[in-house]
């Protein structure tokens, strides 16, 4: 599951531009006017906003980010996402620090497009509706500025991959059954040529790469993040023919794409390995050399138009770090020296000269950059606005350990408040989702109000289940090992306790999505240790939840927390479940939901809140109904954050 209350997700932080505040007229006999929440918003519990509160944490739900999304093939022009309205929309920017100029107008979110390959005159985009993440794929025209749906308007659309010659798009579309994901191929000039290629069964399927001469699919099978096969595909026949065997080690492909030639593939796998390696694998021999050595996880990478360089990405303890690599010559070459932060989006111009990649750091949101391989010139496309606030004084993460319950090292992020708050803070635990995610020193958006304005401390732990540390790691909290997981919080509460510079008796803990099931659960488990506890879209029952998720989701999700048909398991999920336990959770809930989620319906929200109300304990409840799998849109987005800030003041920060 997706990151939702993390500080760089924008799902639950107003990390773009703009504040709709709104005075409404004092109520009931009120000595100031409060804020008007947006017409979506079922508000419960919640109380009114003063307009003061919204004022002083404006500034800082003013952030931009954007996000590199692709070249046009013959201009150094760069497609990109941001917002200047509601929502992120698609952008161009036609040089170094240059105009973004907005390209789709929607109500719902886009996240940026890829121009095609050819001629660049077409932009590729996907779009859902009110966050239900059934995506259609459409085509924008620059000349004359119209919109063509590509898709049925119905099913969901992902992984869409131009051709190399632009002619063609591959999808994988749900279209056939609602669940299982089929491949697609579409002529992007005529929607109705879309044609079923090949049908699947399970919904991890995804298209990977086209071969050089464009008769050829790649395509990936994903059981779970542990294990996932390669496929290759021909576009005519539909014919498939499976490069990756079955038995024996569970083997992940993260990454895949043909090599210049066609012969043989670039990959990214753990075979045999504890991380995630950048290999070479020959089609003829499936034989598989590695590239890079079993330290880090390589995060993405991309093969230069020419074939001979490889760039891709290393998560290096949680810092993504941009390599070179010659595949001729199978060695490193010289590569950017960037700031400390994290990568995402790296892809090659076609001629070759500059890659685009976009760069977050602790003291500045998402932004787009390219770096010119012959000059070894940096330049910054976009500068995202801060609210008109000095980012440069915010709090950088300190990496912190503690040991759990059996001993092994868990590690995390600290972000301090600074020095003229003095004696010991309250903190912020805020858990990521996933679970196969990773707490990584990024920019805390909004939080820094948190940090710099309440002197809250903010720690990010990446408990085991976490990405970034190895394959055995991330398993460790599968199926009814998850109690680790839950123990390794407990082991943190211990550690804040011996911190003389924070405060063990005012903890808040939060998440999203898995980070929300987690927070649920440290609600009940550690109750009398903590002062509250915010819930954004979190399971409060993993059997319901499984039983009630999308299809396409399921049986990837019994992968990660068991599979609750089985008697045992079932069993096990009842026992530890939030929803079986609310008669411990003795400290206030605030609980955060969008109407349209497909990934944790909203009934387990609905459920919790209910169970709370019954048993007496104080309990917020805010939804949107024109949101999904946590909020998009920055209206819904910062009355949820102006809401948060009053929950942490009534909470957390009144002293007993």
């Amino acid at each position: 599951m997706k990151r939702i209350f993390s500080p760089h997700s924008p799902a639950l932080l107003a990390a773009l531009v703009g504040i709709l505040v709104a005075a409404a007229p004092p109520a009931d006999g009120a000595d100031e006017p409060v804020v008007a929440p947006p017409e979506a918003l079922v508000i419960e519990g919640v109380p009114k906003i003063p307009v003061s509160l919204a004022e002083t944490v404006g500034p800082y739900t003013e952030f931009r980010a954007a996000g590199f999304t692709g070249w046009h093939p013959t201009r150094h022009e760069m497609a990109i996402a941001t917002r200047f309205g509601n929502v992120t929309q698609a952008h161009v920017v036609k040089s170094p620090g240059g105009a973004r100029t907005q390209v789709t107008f929607y109500p719902d979110r886009v996240p940026g497009g890829r121009f095609d390959p050819k001629t660049g005159d077409t932009l590729l985009f996907s779009k859902d509706t009110g966050g239900n993440e059934f995506f259609q794929l459409y085509r924008y025209d620059f000349a004359d500025g119209k919109t063509t749906l590509l898709t049925d308007g119905k099913s969901r659309n992902t992984g869409a991959r131009w051709s190399n010659g632009g002619a063609s798009i591959a999808y994988g579309s749900t279209r056939r059954t609602g669940n299982d994901v089929d491949i697609w191929v579409v002529d992007a000039a005529n929607p109705k040529s879309d044609r079923l290629v090949v049908q699947n069964k399970g919904g991890g399927w995804e298209v990977a790469d086209w071969s050089p001469d464009d008769k050829t699919l790649l395509v990936a099978e994903g059981l779970s993040i542990n294990e996932s096969y390669l496929w290759l595909v021909d576009v005519a026949t539909g014919k498939t023919t499976e490069l990756t065997p079955r038995g024996g080690e569970k083997v992940a492909f993260g990454n895949a794409a043909f090599a210049k030639d066609g012969k043989g593939l670039y990959v990214t796998t753990d075979k045999g390995s504890e991380f995630q390696r950048l290999a070479a694998m020959d089609l003829a021999s499936k034989k598989v050399d590695f590239l890079t050595p079993d330290t880090a996880d390589v995060d993405e990478f991309d093969l230069s138009p020419d074939g001979k360089t490889i760039a891709y990405v290393a998560n290096e303890k949680g810092v993504g770090v941009l390599h070179l690599f010659d595949t001729a010559g199978r060695k490193e070459l010289p590569g950017p020296r960037l700031p400390l932060g994290t990568l995402s989006g790296v892809r090659w111009h076609k001629d070759g000269s500059l890659i685009g990649f976009t760069l977050e750091t602790a003291r500045a949101n998402s932004d787009a950059y390219s770096w010119d391989v012959k000059t070894g010139k940096l330049d910054r496309w976009t500068f995202s606005e801060t609210g008109g606030l000095n980012a440069n004084t915010f709090s950088e993460p300190e990496l912190i350990s503690w040991k759990s319950f059996d001993g092994r090292e868990i590690t995390g992020f600290l972000y301090k408040p600074p020095a003229k708050f003095a004696g010991k803070r309250p903190v912020l635990i805020e858990i990521h989702g996933g679970p196969e995610g990773q707490s990584r020193p990024d920019f805390l958006g909004p939080w820094n109000y948190v940090v710099n304005e309440l002197g809250v401390a903010v720690i990010q732990p990446n408990i085991r289940g976490s990405t970034g540390y190895g394959k055995t790691y991330s398993k460790l909290d599968n199926g009814e090992l998850r109690e680790g997981a839950y123990k390794d919080i407990g082991a943190l509460l211990d550690w804040v306790q011996r911190r003389p510079d924070l405060d063990a008796e005012r903890v808040l803990v939060g998440g999203g999505s898995y980070g929300g099931h987690m927070t649920l659960v440290v609600s009940y488990l550690y109750s009398d240790r903590i002062r509250c506890s915010v819930d954004v879209v979190g399971p409060s029952n993993l059997v319901t939840f499984l039983q009630n998720t999308s299809g396409y989701r399921q049986d990837l999700r019994r992968v990660e927390y068991g599979d609750e048909r089985d008697p045992k398991v079932r069993a096990f999920l009842e026992k530890t479940a939030p929803m079986n336990n609310v008669d411990k959770i003795k400290k206030p809930l605030f609980v955060i939901q969008g109407y349209n989620d497909p990934r944790v319906p909203r009934t387990e929200s609905e459920q919790m809140v209910q169970k709370i109300r019954g048993i007496g304990t104080p309990v917020w409840y805010l939804m949107a109904k024109d949101e999904g799998h946590g909020f998009a849109k920055k209206s819904n987005r910062d009355y949820q954050f102006d809401a948060t800030i009053l929950f942490m003041k009534q909470y957390l920060l009144n002293e007993k």
